[in-house]
């Protein structure tokens, strides 16, 4: 039987939860980063203030996933810090939760959605491409605050 998952706004409290999830994902792929330091510690301040949204999957009380949209511009938000849990992974909830982003951040007005990732997470890029993500080309690609970051893409509504 499959857990009975919630996709929801952020709330108080879940800082530590979104911040535990991603750097579950990051250390293990790659190393923190010193703009992921900020954004995890204080995500109020760096994601929420200026315009952007967290969406937390929860099984219960337990965070299971997240999922940001940080504004850049009017009309584009970047998808960032998805991330399931890796005792909830293979079982749809990475497709649910960016669904329901893309889904929120059309709501929100967005005219795109831009995001960066690495070519080392081929099932994220796998995802993002049936989502509609395309790569942008070389010269679209904007500078990254992340030394990861080597796939640049974009969903255009």
């Amino acid at each position: 039987m499959k857990p009975v998952v919630e996709i929801r706004p952020y709330r108080a409290g879940d800082g530590v939860a979104f911040r535990e999830l991603n750097e579950a994902w990051i250390g293990k792929n790659f190393g923190i980063e010193d703009k992921d330091r900020s954004t995890l510690g204080d995500p109020e301040r760096y994601i929420l203030q200026p315009g952007g949204h967290i969406f937390m999957a929860t099984v219960g009380d337990e965070a299971v996933g997240c999922c940001a949209l940080l504004w850049m511009r009017p009309g584009v938000f970047e998808v960032a810090k998805m991330t399931v849990a890796e005792a909830y992974r293979g079982q749809g909830l990475g497709r649910k939760l960016l669904a329901y982003t893309i889904a929120q951040g059309k709501a929100l007005g967005a005219q795109s959605l831009y995001l960066e990732t690495n070519n080392k997470l081929g099932d994220a890029i796998h995802l993002y491409e049936v989502l509609g993500f395309r790569h942008l080309p070389p010269e679209r690609v904007l500078p990254s605050p992340y030394q990861r970051a080597n796939v640049f893409m974009e969903l255009v509504f």
